[in-house]
């Protein structure tokens, strides 16, 4: 079932994405609708299964690998203040007005703080392929995005452990914030002296496919630490991609990681985003579905695009960047089932929140697409 399941899906999504793009939309919008078609939700011909899981997480691994091996360096670290101020500015603004929504909607303090923090969230393995089929992966701004989201998963997760300390959840936070310095350490020291020396002798053995084998080892060995040490395993991905993208070996790595990830494992993770998606009690909850909808999307909007206009875009190229920032993905959901778990979100609220992260992954790339299409090629003042 699972092998008709992937076929099903690879056509479907190929199909979709191809007419997003006749009608003037990233490829990937269509990938996310489809997803919603085929799932249970209308049609029922995929379903939600661990395999498909599995296979959606190596996709959006993959996905943020890519973008790192597409990452210049130099240019990271030219845009390291943007990357700053965008990143700060996309958290502080929906945290504020996060914790006011909650007390509108009458959730406790506690309550209303987590929402706050769910809503700082952010996950780019949308905007990384929206970025890809606009040509601006190897911007200032594209950059500016890949940098903002390391920063904000970072905070918002030492934030998430401040939270729950005072929650009375068993969190130490001095271990947290230790195992992320040790792991940042430990990734750069390793990119920078073991990354070359394993790429170099492993792809010596008398074996096919050596180059790419060594690769993937290492984008999933950082996957896997990223993620214990609390990280976001894409964030561990995008990282391994920076560490291999400084070597001779860059150029064959991602043609070959290109092929292998647009040919299964990337549509499969837009595509399960629909699959995944409930729309059961939608109606009892419409309203505040739609208004925290609104708040997540202009929240996140409004902050990154302060950030990034401070940092000294221009202002279509600003907007470009915090639509970027909107989707709240995978990140987002994986606090909102530490919330549910530590009771700081109650069932129907998670339900309201897996809807909202839906609305703004879908609603990224049209977004990207509109403030990105019209900008100047060169519009940023970044120093």
């Amino acid at each position: 079932m699972v092998i008709l399941q992937l076929a099903i899906i690879l056509i479907a999504s190929k199909i979709a994405g191809s007419l997003s793009v006749r009608l003037g939309q990233p490829s990937v919008l269509g990938k996310l609708l489809i997803g919603i078609v085929l799932g249970p939700s209308v049609l029922g011909l995929v379903n939600e299964t661990e395999t498909l899981a599995e296979f959606s997480q190596i996709g959006v691994i993959l996905l943020m690998f890519i973008a790192g091996l597409e990452t210049d360096l130099e240019e990271f670290k030219r845009t390291g203040k943007a990357s700053t101020f965008v990143g700060f500015g996309g958290i502080i603004v929906p945290l504020v007005l996060g914790y006011f929504a909650g007390i509108i909607l009458n959730l406790t303090t506690m309550e209303s703080w987590f929402l706050g923090l769910l809503l700082s969230a952010t996950s780019v393995s949308i905007s990384v392929q929206a970025l890809k089929e606009m040509n601006k992966l190897k911007t200032p701004e594209g950059t500016t995005i890949l940098g903002a989201a390391v920063i904000d998963d970072v905070v918002v997760i030492i934030a998430l452990a401040f939270l729950m300390s005072f929650a009375g959840g068993d969190v130490h936070l001095t271990t947290v914030i230790l195992k992320k310095v040790v792991f940042f350490a430990a990734a750069i020291l390793i990119g920078w002296k073991v990354v070359p020396w394993f790429l170099k002798r492993f792809s010596s053995l008398k074996v096919t496919e050596t180059v790419i084998s060594s690769a993937l080892i290492i984008c999933f060995i950082y996957a896997y630490f990223a993620e214990y040490t609390g990280v976001a395993a894409i964030i561990g991905a995008y990282i391994a991609g920076v560490a291999i993208s400084v070597t001779n070996f860059k150029h064959e790595v991602f043609e070959k990681v290109e092929t292998i990830s647009y040919s299964i494992f990337v549509p499969v993770f837009f595509t399960s985003i629909g699959v995944t998606a409930q729309f059961t009690g939608i109606t009892k909850n419409l309203g505040i579905i739609i208004i925290l909808s609104i708040l997540a999307i202009l929240t996140k909007l409004i902050g990154a695009s302060i950030g990034a206009k401070l940092a000294g875009f221009g202002w279509n190229s600003s907007l470009g960047i915090g639509s970027a920032m909107v989707s709240r993905g995978e990140v987002a959901l994986i606090i909102a089932s530490i919330g549910l778990e530590s009771k700081l979100l109650s069932q129907d609220m998670f339900a309201v929140i897996v809807v909202v992260v839906l609305v703004t992954t879908i609603v990224t790339p049209p977004m990207m697409k509109l403030f990105f299409k019209s900008h100047p090629k060169k519009e940023s003042n970044i120093a």
